[in-house]
């Protein structure tokens, strides 16, 4: 019992560690998009998203993969007191990542272009130029983040994304309204989305910085390491390239399809939606991404922490904690997914009228309606990603995607060239895709891991307390709005209230049923501290 308690919260705490910095840094970009977008206008935001896509793929194919595998490939070395090797492997890493940052720069400034040519978004080149170099400082601080991580801390990286968002926050701001001030005419919707891309590169740089220095500060003790190496023999050039090349190129081919479906969105939008509104209305969408993503990376943390313990417990050979692990991973995200997806469906007017009150929220609100499920959706893939990671199945999250990806392209199409649904034919697309991974993965889970699902508990329970949190807060809302109206000030505390209110709905209806017992408690963060809440509530026995 005592293992399994240490095992499970050191399990549990790195996951948390990594996904409240996830979620401040998503909810400090949530709120400088805000401002930024009362600044420089929707059209100019919506070129900004769609720069944003194409750096994001750019950044997969270069450097994306780098914190993962320097972390898997150093950590073991270290384990084994290889400490020179582990040094070596990460120079290698570290040369690779400038290579790869640079060459990717380059490509994307000089093609800039024509990639604005080939999209049809007039204005692009601006921004695109603007935010090329950042490929490359990511790349080095993601080698960086990749070493601490080894160390099996997350501190480093988490602190570093809220420095990277925190400058990335204020300089966009800035940069924005000093650029528009500077525009013409003409150039007025490109000079306005590289304010946005010019914080970007800024907070990357910001982020770097704070990595260096921390790595500075690491190196007395790792001369002290170097003392005590135990290796036995010292990895070449060739060995270190061959073991760089097998932990990467999964990991790039996995994500290159995942975000390959934003910027063929972006893209089939812009070629055949026929308004004149489209970067408006992709400026729209990217709101709607940028808010369901707030709970999705709770899920992206969990996954990376996840993956080192699946891969231990499956070269031990101990499948049974396997499962056990894959399990509570399943259970934890469940029970945060369901009533995120639950509170965006209810509130999302509410909350773009809060984050966007320039723009048009309405629209982006209906997106949150009718899209929130795919929380849930994309929390499942995620997991079950990371799942098959740690089977050593690396090729089937791949082959997974492509044929999602393959269905929600064709789907796309078909809404976009014979139906009037425009930017909500993106939104089914953009739900359908992680369903499918989550229907392909689960059945490889099944079949390879010998892996059955409870169903009660992870999806039962927590969507039960769901539908009902959902119902008191839309009555809420409905109350407040009828007696306070719908200005701003009004809208923000209706907000507030709703959500506190649901909060406790959901952990009342959840403990009432039984969702939770003491055991669960132990793998949450805080976990005791709750349930002795819950129990002086009588909610808890």
């Amino acid at each position: 019992m005592g293992n399994r308690q240490s095992n499970s919260n050191n399990f549990i705490k790195q996951g948390s560690i990594l996904a409240a910095a996830s979620v401040l840094s998503r909810i400090i970009g949530l709120l400088y998009r805000s401002p930024m977008t009362a600044i420089i206008g929707d059209t100019s935001n919506g070129l900004y998203s769609y720069a944003y896509e194409i750096y994001s793929f750019a950044l997969i194919l270069s450097s994306y993969s780098m914190p993962l595998a320097v972390s898997k490939l150093l950590s073991g070395k270290f384990a084994k007191k290889e400490y020179k090797n582990g040094y070596r492997i990460f120079k290698y890493a570290l040369a690779f990542a400038c290579a790869a940052g640079l060459i990717m720069m380059a490509v994307i400034f000089f093609a800039a272009p024509a990639i604005e040519r080939f999209t049809g978004y007039d204005g692009l080149t601006i921004p695109l130029r603007v935010l090329a170099p950042t490929i490359f400082v990511v790349a080095v601080a993601g080698t960086m983040r990749g070493f601490f991580q080894s160390r099996k801390t997350m501190i480093p990286t988490a602190v570093s994304q809220i420095v990277e968002q925190i400058f990335n926050a204020a300089v966009s701001i800035l940069a924005a309204w000093l650029f528009i001030k500077i525009s013409t005419e003409a150039n007025r919707d490109g000079m306005g989305a590289a304010g946005g891309t010019m914080g970007t590169l800024i907070g990357a740089v910001a982020g770097l910085a704070f990595l260096i220095f921390l790595f500075i500060a690491y190196r007395p003790r790792m001369h002290v390491h170097l003392t005590h190496d135990r290796a036995v023999h010292n990895d070449t050039a060739g060995e270190i390239a061959k073991m760089l090349a097998v932990t990467i190129i999964p990991i790039i081919l996995s994500q290159t399809v995942y975000q390959a479906s934003g910027i063929i969105d972006g893209t089939l939008f812009g070629k055949l939606y026929t308004g004149d509104d489209k970067s408006a209305m992709v400026s729209i969408f990217s709101k709607y991404r940028t808010l369901i993503n707030v709970p999705v990376s709770i899920s992206s943390a969990m996954a990376s922490s996840m993956i080192p313990t699946l891969v231990s417990l499956r070269a031990l050979g101990n499948h049974k904690s396997f499962r056990d692990k894959l399990a509570t991973s399943v259970k934890v995200n469940m029970f945060v997914a369901f009533p995120c997806a639950a509170g965006l469906m209810v509130l999302g007017t509410p909350i773009m009228h809060m984050l966007f009150p320039s723009t048009d929220y309405i629209i982006s609100g209906r997106l949150l309606m009718f899209g929130g499920v795919a929380v849930i959706f994309y929390a499942l893939s995620t997991i079950t990603n990371a799942a098959l990671q740690g089977l050593d199945k690396m090729n089937l999250p791949v082959i997974h995607s492509a044929v999602s990806l393959g269905i929600h392209v064709l789907l796309v199409v078909v809404l976009l060239r014979f139906t009037d649904l425009g930017i909500y034919a993106l939104l089914i697309g953009t739900v359908t895709y992680p369903l499918v991974v989550c229907i392909l993965n689960w059945i490889s889970v099944n079949k390879y891991a010998h892996y059955r699902q409870e169903i009660i508990r992870p999806f039962v329970i927590p969507l039960t307390a769901s539908a009902v949190m959902a119902g008191i807060t839309a009555l809420t809302r409905m109350l407040l709005t009828g007696l306070a109206g719908d200005s701003y000030a009004a809208n923000f505390i209706t907000v507030v209230i709703c959500i506190i209110i649901a909060v406790l709905v959901y952990f009342a209806v959840i403990f009432l049923m039984k969702g939770l017992t003491h055991e669960d408690m132990l793998d949450f963060p805080m976990g005791l501290r709750i349930e002795r809440l819950a129990k002086k509530l009588r909610l808890m026995r």
